[in-house]
């Protein structure tokens, strides 16, 4: 497991990503408060299970439970919007709608990580971080 990695969200994307296609249900991810922040929207909109961080040296160790054995990920697809070389941005009322209300996105906004949803009810724009449906 590496320590650093250039875009966090995007090694996070990619390890669930991964886990989804291979059929494992659970993956281990070096910890920061944005991969957590990531993960815990993830949680509160029914496209992972659970996750738990531990503490460790150098750094903590997040685990993420996609979905539980003997069940389907409810991911089908998940990417990063963002990227380090071309930031994405929306205003409130144009943040996109993925696969007609049936997917979300993850909008940084100044009152930190939400949903595309609850972005627009609270008037909110910011940068596109990751879509998932």
């Amino acid at each position: 497991m590496s320590l650093q990695s250039t875009d966090q969200i995007a090694d996070l994307i990619t390890r669930i990503r991964n886990a989804v296609m291979v059929g494992k249900n659970e993956i281990l991810v070096p910890t920061s408060k944005l991969k957590t922040q990531v993960v815990e929207v993830l949680v509160k909109n029914g496209y992972v299970s659970s996750y738990e961080v531990t503490d460790g040296k150098p750094r903590g160790v997040l685990k993420v439970t996609i979905n539980e054995p003997g069940t389907v990920a409810k991911i089908n697809e998940i990417s990063k919007v963002s990227k380090p070389g071309r930031r994405v941005y929306s205003a409130a009322e144009d943040l996109p709608v993925i696969k007609s209300g049936r997917g979300m996105i993850i909008v940084s906004t100044s009152k930190g990580l939400m949903t595309g949803r609850e972005a627009k009810k609270n008037r909110l724009g910011g940068e596109i971080l990751v879509k998932v449906w």
